[in-house]
């Protein structure tokens, strides 16, 4: 029986996400799970200690269905990672870019790589996933068809790689968040620069959210993301997930948490997370 921590993620072996836990959690093993509900219920349920859920890209922007899950899900945010995207080119053993007609791939991998199979001179199909793709073309060969993938699902369906990295943008970047189901996990240690995300609902009020958002400034607290979205379909319910530099336990942030609250009908914090290095870079 296997004494390794488990951690899981949407998509098949060989996607992005599945690359990322590869990168930053080498000593777990990995749990592909076909949505981010089952993903998200896995951790919940203990079928995997952690998850490893992209929220946004820098081309493709958030990650919608992960911004609805967070509320409702009762789970805690204890760390990003930010992964940069290199798609791969892939075909069967033994043929040639000469031979391939048709890149697969999910329609974001595509439109992101466009340029790239436009100078190879492919017509494009949609997918569902990435490594889908791969995977696919490993069970059912096609001389006239390649897959454009991360480089570990090649790995994974014994595929040739044609091209590489064939991605148009180099800062073409995932961040992604660790998940626990731990309801109050070890707060990070104070060496650390943190980040606190989280979700809150205006009260019914005039210049409500104006109001609520005042503190920050007032405060000097650094706000790094506001977004809204609808709660179950309602136009009038319209929530905001936030993220801001700073531990909640300190003064300013504790203050500009007290005014948000007090014209906010729910405020909940998903996590408090230590700022991942990637962030200062240029």
């Amino acid at each position: 029986m296997s004494t390794l921590k488990t951690i899981a993620f949407q998509g098949e072996l060989g996607a992005n996400s599945h690359e990322a836990c590869r990168t930053y959690f080498p000593d777990y093993e990995v749990l592909p799970c076909a949505t981010f509900e089952e993903a998200f219920e896995a951790i919940k349920t203990g079928a995997a200690q952690l998850g490893m859920i992209p929220i946004e890209n820098s081309i493709a922007g958030r990650v919608a269905d992960v911004h609805h899950l967070l509320p409702a899900s009762g789970l805690k945010i204890i760390g990003e990672r930010f992964k940069p995207i290199r798609f791969q080119l892939m075909a069967n053993k033994g043929v040639g870019l000469d031979s391939v007609k048709t890149a697969v791939s999910m329609p974001i991998a595509l439109s992101q790589c466009r340029h790239s199979l436009k100078r190879l001179g492919l017509a494009t199909e949609g997918a569902g996933d990435t490594a889908g793709a791969a995977k696919a073309l490993a069970a059912k060969p096609d001389p006239t068809r390649a897959a454009v993938a991360p480089a570990l699902a090649a790995e994974i369906y014994d595929l040739d790689i044609l091209a590489r990295d064939i991605e148009d943008e180099r800062h073409n970047t995932t961040r992604f968040l660790v998940m626990t189901a731990d309801p109050a996990p070890p707060a990070p240690s104070f060496t650390h620069r943190c980040v606190t995300s989280f979700v809150f609902r205006v009260r019914n009020l005039p210049a409500a959210l104006y109001k609520a958002l005042g503190g920050f400034a007032t405060n000097g607290v650094n706000m790094t993301k506001l977004e809204s979205y609808m709660e179950n379909g309602a136009f009038t319910a319209t929530f905001f997930y936030a993220e801001v530099d700073g531990r909640p336990e300190d003064r300013s942030l504790a203050l500009a948490f007290d005014e948000l609250k007090f014209f906010s009908e729910r405020f909940e914090i998903l996590g408090v997370y230590p700022a991942d290095p990637f962030r200062d870079r240029g």
